[in-house]
């Protein structure tokens, strides 16, 4: 062999080592799943820049109607744009800001994503403790269906919140009409994966490893008061969450079956799988990423709203009320986000549903809109919600840093019926205790 030939096989041999080590590289990282998380990917993961120079974006005081749709079509998402040239929705726009995020939960984020791990199977997440799972989301990856889902379960809310004014109406979507009105009490609590309450970043006392509970009560009207429902969302994602409910008419605590999550959940248009925008276990579904858009999403600041006067609450806090067709879309204006659009398909062949399409805010990992398709994969609800700048919302929740959803529209466009919720979520004065979210806590306070 002569040299020539010599060297062209060494470069050859070297070029073929080279992409073998590249292909393996990319097949570990994608297959873990980790992310070396360093203060740029994690800045850029939480930052908000319209950086678009076209000449037709929506600028703040515009209303989009039927009249001027086809000017900013492209800023609207697909379902909404066809209300809209239905003469069934405006949009306002407000201006496009960047909303605030808990210093402690970037700074967690910083500290621990660079470990965090997918497992081999769904629903497996390797070594989280607190922040965001995953700041960096590449459309190349196979998995990133999954870890924009991951990055929804642990998006940053205080660990310790109540709503003592929260308002479900059912609307007639045709006529307007209000068929039944319900007052009821929530809160919440995060067990681990804290970042604002001591302990951080978990509760000593959990050996039953919940993540989070969610507890609710009804306070009106009078035949379904007292009806009480407890939800234990397992830190083991391979675990059915725990659901119990307390029955006021016949005064006792029952264990709900885990099918029993997708049904109407007090004959309202929300099932408890609906409930945060998705209530439900990562492994029972099929997360696909299908990319990033610059959409109008319902993000705004609440005390900058055009209220009427007609929602004033004891302490002067308007609640945001509702507008569009049979008064069932929230009455908030609209900003331009960035979001990633995540298509959720169940796995079990029995589920009332096809899929869900969400809209997720890329700053703050909230989805603002979820479109929801029967199992005969036609479009059956549109979730709305809507959400405000921490630091323009009530007084008491000036240290939440964060995104507050405050109002909720389920609208069954099958059906033409809808469910809205009016809530005013807030930073309790004193930290819970956790016998308040425990079965017993249910028996005794139904009493």
């Amino acid at each position: 062999m002569s040299l020539l030939s010599l060297s062209k096989l060494l470069r050859q041999s070297c070029r073929v080592a080279l992409y073998l080590s590249v292909l393996s590289g990319l097949s570990l990282f994608f297959v873990s799943g980790s992310v070396m998380a360093n203060v740029d990917t994690v800045s850029q993961s939480f930052s908000h820049q319209v950086a678009m120079a076209a000449s037709d974006l929506p600028l703040p005081g515009v209303q989009i109607d039927m009249n001027n749709l086809s000017q900013y079509k492209a800023f609207v998402e697909p379902l909404l744009a066809k209300l809209i040239a239905e003469d069934k929705l405006k949009i306002k726009i407000g201006e496009s800001a960047s909303f605030p995020v808990h210093p402690d939960y970037v700074a967690a984020t910083n500290q621990y994503a660079e470990n965090v791990s997918l497992g081999e199977q769904p629903g497996e997440l390797n070594h989280y403790i607190a922040g965001r799972p995953f700041p960096e989301i590449l459309e190349i990856d196979p998995r990133a269906g999954e870890k924009i889902a991951w990055n929804m379960r642990y998006a940053y809310a205080p660990d310790e919140n109540e709503v003592e004014k929260f308002y479900w109406q059912y609307r007639d979507l045709r006529t307007g009409k209000i068929e039944r009105n319900l007052a009821m009490y929530g809160r919440m609590m995060r067990f681990k994966h804290r970042h604002t309450t001591e302990p951080k970043p978990d509760l000593p006392q959990n050996p039953a490893e919940i993540y989070n509970a969610l507890y609710l009560r009804v306070n009106k009207p009078p035949d379904i008061a007292n009806t009480q429902l407890l939800i234990h969302r397992q830190e083991d994602d391979t675990r059915k969450e725990q659901v119990w409910m307390y029955h006021a008419s016949q005064r006792r605590v029952r264990r709900l079956a885990s099918g029993q999550t997708t049904d109407a959940f007090l004959g309202s248009d929300i099932m408890i799988e609906d409930f945060l925008g998705f209530n439900g276990r990562i492994m029972d579904m099929e997360w696909h990423y299908q990319g990033v858009k610059w959409l109008l999403l319902p993000f705004y600041r609440h005390t900058e709203l055009p209220f009427t006067g007609e929602a004033i609450e004891e302490d002067n806090f308007e609640l945001v009320d509702f507008g569009g067709q049979g008064n069932c879309f929230p009455n908030v204006t609209w900003q331009l986000r960035k979001a990633y659009v995540l298509d959720a398909v169940p796995l079990n062949p029995n589920h009332p549903l096809s899929r869900r399409t969400f809209y997720v805010d890329v700053q703050t990992a909230s989805p603002a809109l979820i479109k929801i398709y029967d199992r005969a994969d036609r479009l059956w609800k549109l979730s709305i919600a809507g959400i405000s700048d921490s630091r323009y919302h009530h007084p008491n929740n000036l240290d939440w840093q964060g995104a507050i959803a405050e109002v909720v529209s389920m609208i069954d466009l099958q059906a033409e019926h809808c469910t809205t919720l009016q809530l005013l979520p807030r930073i309790p004065d004193k930290a819970f205790r956790i016998n308040a979210f425990n079965v017993q806590y249910l028996r005794a306070s139904g009493r």
